[in-house]
């Protein structure tokens, strides 16, 4: 067992073909358990389960980070730089349409942090990040 305690998260979703395209496929997380109205994924080894609820999707908050617009309610993954950067490249690559392209946020500050958001299918906001310093993850 990992010595970090897993994360779960639940999520809407108006899709479920959309849900395992994007996550699935465009993002490589593989599935898990299913059924007719939802599916696990293994989202960089954390379990996030896409719930079919049309009526919950979306995003509709934003708060100012760092001269941007960031959605209030977003998840997503940190990732080693590297990992972080074929990520972006892949995205841009397929033509994704970024709600903040990807950048280094906080520079030359303490949290300097590569970071990127997008949407899925269903209008969930996604970010992922990397730090070149993973100290500087909670930093003050």
């Amino acid at each position: 067992m990992n010595a970090i305690p897993l994360f779960h998260l639940a999520f809407p979703v108006k899709d479920i073909a959309e849900a395992r395209q994007f996550y699935g496929t465009l993002l490589g997380c593989p599935e898990g358990r299913s059924a007719e109205n939802w599916v696990d994924f293994d989202f960089y080894g954390h379990q996030i389960v896409a719930h079919l609820a049309p009526s919950e999707i979306g995003h509709k908050a934003t708060s100012a980070v760092d001269g941007h617009d960031v959605p209030v309610r977003h998840f997503g993954a940190i990732l080693p730089m590297d990992e972080w950067q074929k990520l972006a490249d892949k995205l841009t690559g397929v033509g994704t349409k970024f709600i903040i392209e990807p950048h280094v946020r906080f520079k030359g500050e303490t949290g300097e942090q590569a970071t990127m958001f997008f949407l899925d299918p269903s209008g969930n906001a996604l970010e992922f990040k990397s730090f070149a310093d993973m100290t500087q993850v909670f930093a003050k």
